[in-house]
């Protein structure tokens, strides 16, 4: 009897043991098949050469998933994000997404900004069937790596067209052009601009090409001043475009510089000289957000990420804030919490109202959207007008 009682009270104890076990497995609130927390894997550069990209998608994904999580998640169920630096580096972007994929098993993935860098990694998610939504890489092949990719951005071709009929609307006609060579995002804006100029009458009159991380931009600056064009197109990042500018006019190019999106972070005018420098007065396209914008949506969001950072966001936060808030409306439209169930939720989005404008995706998923062209002016940028895809003839 003593030796059977020991027998039942080591079975009593090794089922308490287990029992307690499953319940911290379990600990916390449960939704659909037992799911305890829905993993959202982010790949941004937070360190490197576009640090501000990253850090500024960064804080609107944050916020989104912060705002997901205090009106109770996803169907009862909380959002964890698992944010990876990927060191503005293409090899570490994939690197560290075939982490976020393999090792700890996300959901969906969001991420890049840098196109070159989600080129390089959308593949992976492509190969494991996990949904990438980038919040700002506008190169166009981005999305034909696969359906499981997604933008909630616009593509280069719309945003050079826009810039181009800028030009002609300013009086422009002979344009020169100055792009980075190893950068995807840069040789689409390039040809995909010189491709409408032309379309609209306008004429190429000379280009040149730089890498990221040149310093020295004087001769091809030089060569560029001698076909005296009315306008230069530099459609790289703000890490060269402030440093391109003063050598600009140091060589004597005084012409408007024109730009993309790559220009948009707060030190691309202290990289040009500060307020009234090289940069005074040129202009870029942007995403459709600016704080000079009334919409309700948009000076809430204001309001709240300026509540959590102390700082006013620009246009990639409001991106990264839209991409992580269409992921959340996508789970909870999702028939079951998987990743085909989800690509097909997020494909079938349509009128999402983000605070970049209103988000439809394309048979291509792609979003089709307006975009702004900005002024620097000062310490900042003001609103000097917008094109949609209709008055471009998209």
């Amino acid at each position: 009897m003593r030796r059977n009682g020991i027998y039942f009270l080591t079975a009593v104890a090794v089922f308490l043991l287990t029992s307690t076990l499953s319940g911290c497995k379990n600990k916390g609130a449960s939704g659909p098949g037992g799911v305890t927390e829905i993993r959202v894997g982010e790949y941004a550069s937070l360190t490197g050469t576009t640090a501000t990209f990253g850090t500024s998608t960064h804080r609107g994904v944050q916020l989104a998933i912060d705002e997901a999580n205090a009106t109770g998640g996803v169907k009862g169920v909380p959002l964890k994000l698992i944010t990876e630096d990927d060191t503005s580096k293409p090899d570490v972007a994939r690197t560290v997404v075939t982490k976020l994929v393999t090792q700890d098993k996300v959901m969906a993935v969001l991420g890049e900004v840098a196109s070159t860098r989600s080129l390089a990694a959308a593949p992976v998610c492509q190969q494991y069937r996990v949904p990438m939504i980038t919040p700002s890489s506008t190169n166009p092949e981005v999305t034909k790596k696969g359906d499981y990719i997604f933008r909630v951005c616009f593509t280069d071709d719309f945003q050079a067209a826009v810039v181009a009929h800028f030009a002609r609307d300013q009086g422009y006609r002979r344009a020169a052009i100055f792009k980075d060579i190893k950068n995807d995002y840069s040789v689409a804006f390039a040809a995909n601009f010189a491709d409408a100029f032309r379309k609209l009458g306008g004429e190429i009159v000379a280009e040149q090409v730089f890498q990221e991380g040149d310093t020295d931009f004087k001769a091809q600056l030089t060569s560029l001043r001698a076909s005296n064009p009315d306008t230069v197109l530099i459609p790289g990042y703000y890490s060269e475009v402030g440093t391109i500018a003063r050598q600009a006019r140091e060589v004597g190019l005084k012409v408007p510089l024109l730009g993309g999106d790559g220009w948009d972070s707060p030190k691309l005018i202290p990289g040009a000289g500060g307020p009234g420098g090289a940069l005074e007065g040129c202009f870029f396209s942007n995403h459709y957000f600016s704080p000079q914008l009334k919409e309700p949506q948009i000076q809430a969001f204001i309001s709240a990420f300026h509540k959590k950072y102390g700082i006013n966001p620009d246009a990639l936060a409001a991106l990264g804030y839209d991409a992580a808030k269409l992921l959340v409306d996508s789970l909870k439209r999702a028939k079951k919490l998987d990743t085909a169930s989800l690509r097909e939720a997020i494909a079938a989005t349509k009128d999402f109202p983000g605070v970049t404008g209103r988000i439809t995706l394309d048979a291509n998923r792609n979003a089709r959207k307006a975009a702004l062209i900005l002024q620097v002016k000062g310490d900042g940028y003001r609103v000097y007008r917008s094109y949609t895809p209709e008055q471009i003839g998209q």
